[in-house]
C-alpha cells in the first residue's frame, strides 16, 4: 500500500519520528513502523497524520476493525482532509459496512472533486449494492480524471456486462486487457463475457494463454471450462473444472458447473456428488440448491426434490427459479393445485419468464374443467412473450405453387425415449417422400437409440440444442421450410418463442396435447371431430383443422408385450386400475372412482405414484372420497415393457377428468385393458370419447356422473364381455385408425397441403 504525501497537520515535536515511521513502512518493514507510529501516538495521542498511517498499515495488516477505528479518529481531527475520508472508505469497505463506506467516500468527493480513487472506491460500493448504472457512472467519472486508469476499465466492463450490455463490456475489457495485457483479471472478465455473448472461440482464445500464463488462477480455469462446454467439448470442460477445484476447494461455481455437466452427460451419481461438493462449499447457494432438486426429480425421488427445494425457499421465500421447479415436483407428485400457486408465486417475482408462464398455462388443463380461463392464460402468455417480438423477414418469394412437394419441419424437444415417439414414429416412418420433405430439430439434450431411430427417417435432421431462438430461426428460414410443426406447445423443452418469431409462412400446433398455444403467430393446430366438436373452435387462439379421423396414430414402442388372462377369473374380485401421472387424479375424478368403488365393495384399485409421503397423501385423499386405502395398491414408474406388463393386473380402467387419459388409455387399450372416460368439457377432457371411439366401445364414454359409475357396474357384471375385450382389443386396436400409419399420415399430408393453400390463397383451399 503506497503512503500518501499527506499535508495533514502533525504535532511539530512528532515530526522526526513520524518520518522514521513512514520511512520504515515504506521499505516494508511493517513491525517497526507500527511501533514507531504507537510512540507518536502516545507522547501525541491527537496527530491525525500517525492515527491516519497507523490506520493504514493496519488495513495493510488486513486488520479492519482496528484500521477503521484509527482512521475515523484522524478523520474526526481533521474533518475536511479528503483523503481521510477515502482511508476510512476503504476500511469501511474492509468491513463490509457498505453503506458507511458510500458516505466516507462520497464525503471525499465533495472535499476533493478530482480523486479517481474516491470514484473507484464508490462505484465498488454502489456495484456490491447492485445500483449498476449509477456504478457505472462513478466508474466513468474516474476515467474522466484517469483515461487509462486499467483497474477502473476492468470493473467498468464487468458492470457493463452485468447490466446486459455485452457489446461495450467486451470493448471496454480489451481495452483495459490491452493496458495490462499480463493481468489475469482482465482476461477471466473478458472471457467470461464473450462466453455471455456465446462467442465461445474467442472466450477460448482469451482464456487459454491467460492459464498458461497463470496456471494457479481459478477463475481461469473455470471460465475456461466454460468456454469449452459452450463448444461441445465436455471431456475438456470437466478437466478445467476440476482444475478450478483444485486450486480454490471452495470454488461452489465449479463444483456447480461440473454438476450440470455430468448430468447433461447422463451420469446423474456423479452429478449428484458434484451439487453435494458445492453445498458444502456454500451451504446457502441458491443456484446449486436449486439444480440439486431438479437432478433429484429426474431421478424420481420426489421427496427428496421437494425437501431441497424447500431449504432452499426458506433461504429465499420468493426465489422465481425455486418456486417453479418446485411447482413441478408437486405437478409430478398429484398436488396441483399448489404446483398452480407455485408457479404464480414464482411469476410474482420473475414475470417476464417464459418457462414459468408456460408450465402455468399447461397446468391450467389438468386443473380447469372449462376451456375459458386455459385460454385466457395462453393469451396472456403470448401477449406477454411472443406478441413483442418481431417476427421473421417473409422468405422471397419462390416456387407458390400449390400442389408442389412441401417442406415440413417438426420442433420437439422430445424426439427420444419418450411418449411422443409413440406417435411420431409411425408418421414419420410413413410420409409420401413424393408430396413432403421432413426436417426435424431437436433440442434432445441426451441423444438416445430412438433420436437415432427417428432422425433415419427425415430428410434432414437439425440439432438445435445449442442454437438460441434468432439462430434457430435463421436455420429454418434457410432451409426453406414450408409448415412448420410445434409438437411441444408449452410442455417442457419446447421452442415457442421460435414459433412466435414467425419463421414459416405456415405454423400448426399438435401433439403435445389437444389445446392452445395463444401464440398469435400459430396459424393452425390438428385436432379431430370428437375432441373438438362444432362450437369449439372459440376455445383457442389458431384455426382448427380437423383430421378425419384421430389425433393421434400410435405405436407401442416395445417388444411385444403378450396380452394376459382376465385377472377377476383367476382371482375372484375384480381389480380396476389407472396408470395416469398424478397430477389427473384431481378430487374431481377421486369423487368418481369413490362412486364406483363403492358399487363394487370388493373390487380394488392399482394406482401409479411415485413412493413416499405424496403417496401416503394420496391414499388420505382416496379414504376422503370413501375408498379405503387398504383396497388401493400402488406402483412407481418403471421401464416401458414392466410397466405394460402391470395391465395384466387390470380387468378395466377407470379414466381422469378434467384431463383424460391420452398415451396410457391407449397403452391400455393395446393391452386388452378397457378404459372406461367420462367425458369432458375440454378437448383434453374428450380423448378417452376420441379413442373409444375408434374401437367401437362408446358405450363406455359417459356424459355424466351418473353414467360413468352405471359403464363401470355393467362391465363389472359381465366378465364374459371383459375376457372377450382381453383377447381382441389389441386386434380391433390394430386394424383402427388409431395405428394405421399410411391412413394417418395421407390424412395429415392432406392437412397440411389444405393449410398451404389456404395461406397461398390458392383454389380448394
Amino acid at each position: 500500500m503506497s503512503l500518501p504525501a499527506d499535508p495533514g497537520a502533525a504535532d511539530p515535536g512528532a515530526d522526526r519520528l513520524l518520518e522514521r515511521a513512514t520511512e520504515r513502512h515504506r521499505a516494508g518493514d511493517l513491525a517497526e513502523a507500527q511501533r514507531l507510529y504507537g510512540e507518536v501516538l502516545a507522547a501525541h495521542p491527537h496527530n491525525d497524520l500517525a492515527l491516519f498511517r497507523s490506520g493504514l498499515l493496519e488495513l495493510q495488516e488486513r486488520r479492519a476493525q482496528a484500521a477503521a477505528a484509527l482512521i475515523a479518529r484522524a478523520a474526526a481531527q481533521a474533518p475536511d482532509n479528503a483523503r481521510y475520508q477515502f482511508g476510512l472508505g476503504q476500511a469501511l469497505q474492509a468491513l463490509a459496512r457498505w453503506q458507511e463506506a458510500g458516505a466516507a467516500f462520497r464525503r471525499a468527493l465533495e472535499l476533493q472533486p478530482s480523486f479517481p480513487d474516491a470514484y473507484i472506491g464508490l462505484a465498488i460500493v454502489l456495484q456490491h449494492g447492485g445500483e449498476l448504472a449509477a456504478a457505472a457512472a462513478a466508474y466513468r467519472a474516474a476515467l474522466v480524471l484517469e483515461p487509462d486508469n486499467a483497474g477502473a476499465l476492468g470493473n467498468l466492463g464487468t458492470v457493463l456486462r452485468a447490466m446486459g450490455d455485452l457489446e461495450q463490456s467486451i470493448r471496454i475489457l480489451q481495452a483495459a486487457a490491452r493496458l495490462e495485457p499480463g493481468a489475469a483479471s482482465h482476461a477471466v472478465n473478458l472471457g467470461a463475457a464473450y462466453c455471455e455473448q456465446r462467442d465461445f472461440s474467442a472466450a477460448e482464445a482469451v482464456l487459454r494463454p491467460a492459464l498458461a500464463r497463470h496456471p494457479g488462477d481459478a477463475d481461469a480455469a473455470f471460465n475456461l471450462g466454460n468456454a469449452l462446454r459452450g463448444l461441445a467439448r465436455p471431456r475438456e470442460a470437466l478437466e478445467h473444472y476440476a482444475q478450478a477445484v483444485a486450486l480454490r476447494p471452495e470454488h461452489a461455481e465449479a463444483f456447480n458447473n461440473m454438476g450440470n455437466l455430468h448430468r447433461e452427460l447422463g451420469d446423474f451419481a456423479a452429478a449428484m456428488a458434484a451439487f453435494d461438493c458445492a453445498l458444502r462449499a456454500r451451504p446457502d447457494y441458491l443456484t446449486a440448491i436449486n439444480n440439486a432438486g431438479c437432478l433429484l426429480r429426474t431421478l424420481g425421488r420426489i421427496d427428496a426434490a421437494e425437501d431441497m427445494l424447500r431449504r432452499g425457499l426458506a433461504i429465499d421465500p420468493r426465489h422465481p427459479a425455486l418456486n417453479d421447479n418446485l411447482g413441478n415436483v408437486l405437478k409430478d407428485a398429484g398436488e396441483i393445485e399448489e404446483a398452480i400457486g407455485c408457479y404464480r408465486r414464482a411469476l410474482e417475482v420473475d414475470p417476464g419468464n417464459a418457462a414459468t408462464h408456460g408450465n402455468l398455462a399447461y397446468a391450467l388443463a389438468f386443473h380447469c374443467s372449462q376451456p375459458a380461463p386455459i385460454l385466457e392464460e395462453c393469451e396472456r402468455w403470448g401477449a406477454r412473450f411472443a406478441a413483442p417480438l418481431a417476427r421473421c423477414a417473409p422468405r422471397p418469394a419462390g416456387d407458390l405453387a400449390p400442389d408442389r412437394r412441401l417442406r415440413i419441419g417438426y420442433v420437439s424437444g422430445d424426439f427420444r425415449e419418450h411418449c411422443q415417439s409413440l406417435f411420431t414414429l409411425p408418421l414419420l416412418e410413413h410420409h409420401d417422400a413424393r408430396s413432403v420433405e421432413i426436417f426435424c430439430y431437436s433440442s434432445v439434450e441426451r441423444p438416445d437409440a430412438w433420436t437415432r431411430r427417428l432422425a433415419s427417417l427425415a430428410h434432414a435432421w437439425r440439432d438445435a440444442r445449442a442454437l438460441d431462438d434468432a439462430a434457430l430461426c435463421r436455420l429454418i428460414q434457410q432451409d426453406g421450410i414450408d409448415i412448420l410443426v410445434d409438437l411441444n406447445m408449452h410442455m417442457a423443452n419446447g421452442r415457442a418463442r421460435v414459433f412466435a418469431r414467425k419463421p414459416a409462412p405456415v405454423q400448426i400446433a399438435w401433439l403435445a396435447y389437444p389445446g392452445t398455444t395463444g401464440i398469435g403467430a400459430m396459424d393452425y393446430r390438428l385436432s379431430d371431430p370428437r375432441l373438438d366438436p362444432a362450437g369449439f373452435d372459440a376455445h383457442y387462439s389458431e384455426r382448427t383443422l380437423r383430421l378425419p379421423d384421430t389425433f393421434w396414430c400410435y405405436h407401442p414402442q416395445s417388444d411385444p408385450v403378450p396380452i394376459g388372462a382376465l385377472p377377476a377369473i383367476e382371482r375372484g374380485h375384480l381389480t380396476l386400475g389407472c396408470f395416469n401421472n398424478p397430477c389427473k387424479l384431481t378430487d374431481r375424478t377421486l369423487g368418481l372412482w369413490g362412486g364406483v368403488l363403492g358399487a363394487l365393495p370388493s373390487a380394488r384399485l392399482d394406482l401409479l405414484a411415485p413412493a413416499g409421503r405424496h403417496r401416503e397423501r394420496l391414499a388420505s385423499r382416496l379414504a376422503a372420497h370413501g375408498i379405503d386405502p387398504a383396497r388401493v395398491s400402488f406402483i412407481g414408474y418403471r421401464p416401458r415393457a414392466q410397466y405394460l406388463r402391470a395391465y395384466h393386473e387390470i380387468d378395466f380402467c377407470l379414466d381422469t377428468l378434467p384431463y383424460n387419459g391420452h398415451t396410457t388409455s391407449l397403452d391400455a387399450l393395446w393391452m386388452g385393458v378397457p378404459v372406461i372416460t367420462r367425458i369432458g368439457e375440454t378437448s383434453v377432457g374428450r380423448g378417452g370419447l376420441s379413442q373409444l371411439f375408434h374401437v367401437g366401445l362408446l358405450d363406455l364414454a359417459a356424459a355424466s356422473d351418473q353414467a360413468f359409475v352405471a359403464s363401470a357396474l355393467a362391465l363389472a357384471n359381465d366378465l364374459g364381455r371383459l375376457d372377450a375385450l382381453r383377447r381382441s382389443l389389441r386386434e380391433t386396436m390394430t386394424r383402427s385408425p388409431l395405428m394405421d400409419a399410411v391412413r394417418f399420415a395421407r390424412n395429415i399430408e392432406d392437412a397440411y397441403r389444405h393449410a398451404w393453400r389456404a395461406e397461398r390463397g390458392a383454389p380448394g383451399g
